[in-house]
């Protein structure tokens, strides 16, 4: 898996599951665009991670069209290219309907699917564009075990990350032949600053134990499978879903 001179794209790069792929990418000689929405810290923090020379840290919200295609833009003029894209960057909204109203219902909703499957479809299209006139690339997208589980709690989470994979495998046939390949990975509870709340509270313990390793994942194990989507030898593997859960849900 060496990715020297590879320029690479992660968008929600300012922490967790994103900071440690763009870590991981310039320790094996890649050059990044980091994307980040409000976190310029974070973002601060991840880019003085990075190994090497050449990276930037780009703000802007995929939740915004116009705003994705200044980004992909910027990164391919900051990086010389693109090869890689990594749609990292999502949110999760707790709307329960028994304790949500219409009007919260709705917005959770919009919001949800704007940042979570327009604003990586958007993106794939911008760097797709791109890559078709420029030897190809490849492009994987982070979904989540809620899609194949179901999100209870957040059902538009689980949802727009079933149209995710969904929108992985359609793009993974119609872009093979501009050699661009297309997979996703689907972690389930990852050790990030996001999950910490759950994971220190009482039911951090059934949620560990959800696994028999009883234990959630780490961000490294989860950039360990996008690395693998990237890597050369990988090709044959387009619109493959790798499960990154601990064997905490299998599906068939």
């Amino acid at each position: 898996m060496d990715f020297s001179d590879k320029k690479i794209l992660v968008t929600g790069g300012s922490r967790g599951i994103g900071r440690a792929i763009a870590t991981g990418f310039s320790q094996k000689g890649a050059r990044l665009a980091i994307n980040y929405l409000t976190n310029s810290e974070g973002a601060e923090l991840t880019h003085a991670k990075l190994t090497g020379e050449g990276h930037i840290a780009i703000q802007g919200d995929v939740a915004k069209a116009i705003e994705v295609e200044q980004l992909v833009k910027k990164a391919i003029a900051a990086l010389g290219g693109l090869d890689i894209v990594v749609n990292n960057a999502g949110i999760g909204i707790y709307h329960p309907i028994p304790a949500t109203g219409y009007e919260a219902w709705q917005l959770a909703w919009q919001q949800t699917i704007n940042a979570n499957l327009f604003g990586p479809a958007n993106i794939c299209f911008c760097a797709a564009s791109y890559m078709k006139d420029h030897g190809g690339g490849r492009i994987i997208n982070i979904s989540s075990r809620g899609a194949f589980r179901g999100e209870p709690t957040k059902p538009a989470y689980g949802a727009s990350k079933a149209g995710l994979n969904s929108l992985t495998q359609s793009l993974a046939v119609a872009l093979a032949p501009h050699k661009i390949y297309v997979g996703a990975v689907a972690p389930g509870f990852v050790d990030t600053e996001l999950a910490a709340d759950r994971l220190n509270s009482p039911e951090g313990e059934a949620i560990r134990a959800q696994s028999p390793f009883n234990r959630v994942a780490t961000p490294e194990e989860v950039a360990h499978a996008v690395y693998f989507l990237a890597s050369e030898g990988a090709e044959f593997s387009t619109g493959t879903i790798i499960d990154v859960n601990g064997a905490s849900y299998l599906r068939t």
